[in-house]
């Protein structure tokens, strides 16, 4: 017995009783017997009344009487147990009918002590509540740690997916870099400047917007029309920037272009090198199935092939060339008009005719110096 009452004294001390009883004299028996145990006690003289100490004060453990005015223990003790399961109560009662003890051991008790109360049975059931008490401080203080590895491990995993995000931005962006540098390669080797390429791409942004793609869609073709001429690279210089009109065979090896382009961006596994590879084949292909180099037709031609088309051709008309002169805007209009539904996509020409303003606000503001 003394070691049991010394066990419970080294642990006790930390706690908070709370005992509830309507006779004054029961409680101050309770203080008297547990005052070497227990440095904190609480009282309260019915249910209503605990019930509020309980809500608003930290409890460690429950004494209880059941018969109390106002509120009686079995319905403070459902009260509580609507919400804790684990704090212990114990019930101290004159009452021995089994359907006391019934209820109170459906209720969850952790004992039950009859009156006059002696000393031995309230330290033992004491006792077990304590160390109920001390696995519950365990298992929080186990809780708390697992919590704060999880914590911590989580702001490693949001450290890490920060840095793995910033390094795939930065991978999408030097590809956005690397396909607008080798675009405008392309063009210079055709004694182009790079805003020609830089137009297409605002052109090819408007389109695409107009046309109803969604917004992943159109930074795939406004990052990827600059690569259209990629394949110029594989040209020869004298054809490439002859003045005069190409021979027959000339403009057979310049139609290479579309798929030099293709054979050097197919293999690619990125969204925008596909892309853009796409748009190098296909931006010479014509609504009506008489382009190259497949003779591709109407919606066989993929949407990014039939954008950077009218993009290209729209730039290309309005722009100083070495073997011709920019054209007028009636004019352009006028061959938009006849090549409807033949060489162009013709939603993509109506398009073109109802914001027509803002495609010359693009030429204007990337107009070549």
């Amino acid at each position: 017995m003394k070691q049991n009452i010394d066990d419970l004294i080294k642990v006790s001390k930390n706690l908070r009783l709370m005992i509830v009883d309507d006779n004054k004299e029961i409680i101050d028996y309770l203080m008297r017997l547990l005052e070497d145990f227990f440095d904190d006690i609480a009282v309260a003289y019915n249910g209503l009344e605990a019930l509020d100490i309980y809500r608003t004060q930290n409890i460690d453990l429950i004494i209880t009487d059941i018969n109390m005015p106002k509120m009686g223990g079995i319905k403070f003790i459902k009260s509580i147990r609507q919400t804790d399961n684990l704090i212990p109560i114990i019930i101290i009662s004159a009452h021995n009918e089994s359907d006391f003890v019934m209820k109170s051991i459906e209720l969850g008790i952790n004992g039950y002590i009859l009156k006059p109360i002696e000393m031995d049975p309230l330290i033992k059931v004491l006792s077990n509540c304590v160390e109920i008490i001390n696995l519950r401080y365990t298992v929080n203080n186990q809780k708390k740690k697992l919590e704060e590895i999880n914590n911590d491990l989580e702001q490693q995993m949001i450290t890490k997916i920060s840095e793995i995000y910033a390094l795939n931005q930065e991978i999408k962006d030097t590809q956005k870099e690397v396909v607008f540098t080798m675009g405008t390669i392309g063009e210079s080797r055709s004694k182009e400047t790079g805003n020609h390429v830089r137009r297409v791409s605002f052109y090819s942004e408007l389109f695409a917007k107009y046309y109803g793609l969604n917004e992943e869609e159109i930074m795939l073709i406004k990052e990827a029309s600059p690569m259209h001429d990629i394949g110029k690279v594989g040209i020869a210089d004298s054809i490439l920037n002859k003045q005069g009109r190409l021979t027959k065979d000339e403009m057979e090896i310049m139609k290479t272009h579309t798929t030099l382009g293709y054979d050097m961006l197919k293999h690619s596994q990125r969204d925008l090198l596909k892309t853009a590879a796409t748009v190098s084949y296909e931006h010479h292909e014509k609504y009506d199935g008489t382009g190259y180099p497949r003779g591709l037709k109407a919606e066989q031609i993929s949407i990014y092939g039939r954008i950077t088309a009218i993009a290209d051709v729209f730039d290309a008309l309005g722009s100083d060339r070495v073997y011709k002169k920019a054209w007028k805007d009636e004019d352009i209009v006028k061959l938009f008009e006849d090549e409807k539904g033949k060489h162009f996509d013709p939603k993509l020409v109506e398009i073109f005719f109802q914001y027509i303003d803002e495609f010359r606000v693009i030429r204007d503001n990337y107009s070549d110096i």
